[in-house]
């Protein structure tokens, strides 16, 4: 029987001024992504965050809770945008 898990996290998109790229950063899984555009960004996000969870589940791996949103908005700097990205992963059970 599958059963369905979701996870939903904040990341941090940071804002490449010289060439107007966006880093990804997942704070609470130490993981990070980029892309082009914020569009292609957030793309990888949600196929990072999936891969991430898949395999943090199949290998029974320990991670962090997500941390508040509303406390990471308070803290971001002018070139930054807070998201939350989340994914659905299908285990056995």
């Amino acid at each position: 029987m599958k059963k369905k898990l979701q996870f939903i996290y904040p990341a941090v998109f940071v804002r490449d001024e010289e060439d107007s790229s966006y880093q990804v950063i997942f704070p609470d899984l130490n993981i990070y992504t980029h892309g082009e555009n914020v569009t292609k960004a957030f793309m990888n996000a949600k196929d990072l965050l999936s891969v991430f969870f898949s395999y943090a589940v199949k290998y029974e791996t320990d991670f962090n809770a997500p941390s508040k949103i509303q406390e990471m908005v308070s803290r971001c700097k002018k070139n930054e945008i807070i998201m939350l990205i989340d994914t659905v992963v299908e285990v056995e059970r």
